[in-house]
């Protein structure tokens, strides 16, 4: 199912290199890799609940993932009720919640009967919108100086190597 796939499949290492908002995964599947269960729809979130727990992301296109992941899709009926960025912006503080309530044994894996019960604060639409444009903001910006601080470091290392050359 692995050759030729069109199908994006996520891992953890689709996170590690391409942040917490995914539109196309390293690794992809065929579409005999489907066989009954369909794929997850686009703004699903993947969240960790075994072996790297506590990691996240919002995924805009339809996938699937790894066993690790669970899937956590929207209801039709709440279509216009949850914005799909404040949730992702939210699942930071259950990755967190993730890390604290784990199964021993075996595999350590998220305690998901309780993680089944969590509730999550819903302000109205309007308000999530906000919430998620102001923390979008942020991360934007964060991204821009970290952009920053490796192009200074690079040029840090330039100068250094000009000054010490003779040595």
């Amino acid at each position: 199912y692995w050759n030729d796939g069109t199908i994006p499949w996520f891992r953890m290492d689709d996170i590690r290199k391409n942040g917490h908002i995914l539109s196309d995964s390293i690794q992809h599947v065929t579409p005999q890799a489907i066989k009954n269960s369909g794929l997850f729809p686009a703004y699903s979130i993947i969240v960790a609940t075994t072996a790297t727990i506590g990691e996240h992301a919002l995924i805009i296109v339809d996938s699937l993932a790894n066993q690790r992941f669970t899937f956590l899709t929207k209801r039709k009926s709440f279509e216009d009720k949850i914005d799909m960025m404040y949730f992702h912006h939210y699942m930071f503080v259950i990755d967190e919640w993730c890390k604290k309530n784990t199964n021993s044994g075996g595999l350590i894996s998220v305690n998901m009967p309780a993680f089944k019960q969590l509730l999550i604060p819903f302000p109205s639409p309007d308000e999530q919108s906000k919430i998620a444009g102001c923390l979008s903001s942020i991360d934007e910006l964060i991204s821009l100086y970290e952009g920053k601080v490796i192009l200074l470091e690079q040029h840090k290392k330039g100068l250094m190597q000009q000054l010490f050359l003779k040595l």
